[in-house]
């Protein structure tokens, strides 16, 4: 009786452990779609990113919004990821026109070229885009 107890618990222990291990990636890929308009933004969202612990690689496109990190499940999860993009001031955008929003103390203290909720603003960073564009060719 004692053996069938303890195979068993050997069994539960290794099945446990097994799915843990699937659970927690150490380098799992994910893509943060963060609102912004420019190389400042940038800078200051991949650093945000960069500064949590268990983050090893992060790269924003100002043109799509995302954010693409690699991360050690083990040591962070997405929320702490972003937690620290609103604390420099940046909105993360969700699925379905929702967002998470960076208090306004955070997003008035972003450079003011960087203020993504103004049109007006948005509207330069684009026609500024097309214009580098343009002589690039």
């Amino acid at each position: 009786m004692n053996k069938i107890i303890l195979t068993l618990g050997i069994i539960l222990i290794g099945y446990t452990v097994q799915s843990q291990e699937m659970k927690d990636n150490k380098n799992a890929k994910k893509v943060i779609k963060v609102d912004g308009v420019c190389g400042m933004c940038k800078k200051r969202i991949e650093t945000a990113a960069l500064k949590t612990k268990g983050v090893k690689f992060a790269i924003w496109s100002p043109e799509t919004h995302q954010l693409n990190v690699i991360l050690d499940e083990r040591k962070t999860e997405v929320a702490t990821i972003q937690q620290n993009i609103l604390n420099v001031g940046h909105d993360i955008l969700l699925a379905g026109n929702k967002k998470l929003v960076a208090k306004e103390e955070a997003y008035n203290s972003v450079n003011p070229c960087c203020k993504y909720r103004d049109d007006e603003v948005v509207k330069d960073h684009k026609v500024g885009q097309k214009k580098q564009k343009k002589h690039n060719k």
